[in-house]
């Protein structure tokens, strides 16, 4: 099994600094920028919510926003020609079915390095990721960890 090139490679997004280096590594192993699926994951809104009682805010609008939101992020990075999804429920399991429903050869996620309490209450999309991906997964250190 060769490393390289990859048939198609998933990129979790947050729009982060980490999230820019996840897709540069992604670009450089494809021959075609096509192949790389950057996925951003929202979290379902709660039926409580203010936005959601006034009727502000939507499924809809969200995703919506989301597109402009990778847009405006590919365009200051001169990327182009990657493939853009939006995906609604738990990050990590989400992520995980989208790599399944796309055939994904790896996932490339990058990782916030969170330890302890921090972690312990935010969780670790990266391990879910890694426990219920059906591919290789290629998690990226922090930048700036030492």
């Amino acid at each position: 099994m060769s490393w390289l090139p990859k048939n198609k490679i998933i990129v979790p997004v947050d729009f982060s600094g980490e999230s820019d280096r996840a897709i540069q590594t992604a670009l450089e192993m494809v021959e075609d920028p096509a192949n790389v699926h950057l996925v951003h994951v929202l979290s379902p809104l709660d039926a409580v919510s203010p936005g959601v009682v006034w009727g502000d805010i939507t499924d809809e609008s969200r995703e919506q926003a989301v597109h402009e939101c990778f847009q405006k992020f590919l365009a200051e990075r001169s990327i182009a020609g990657v493939t853009t999804a939006v995906r609604f429920g738990n990050p990590g399991l989400e992520i995980a079915e989208y790599a399944e429903q796309t055939a994904a050869d790896l996932v490339i996620i990058p990782s916030h390095g969170y330890q302890g309490v921090k972690r312990m209450l935010l969780g670790s999309v990266a391990e879910r990721v890694i426990r219920h991906v059906p591919c290789s997964v290629l998690v990226l250190r922090r930048s700036d960890a030492e």
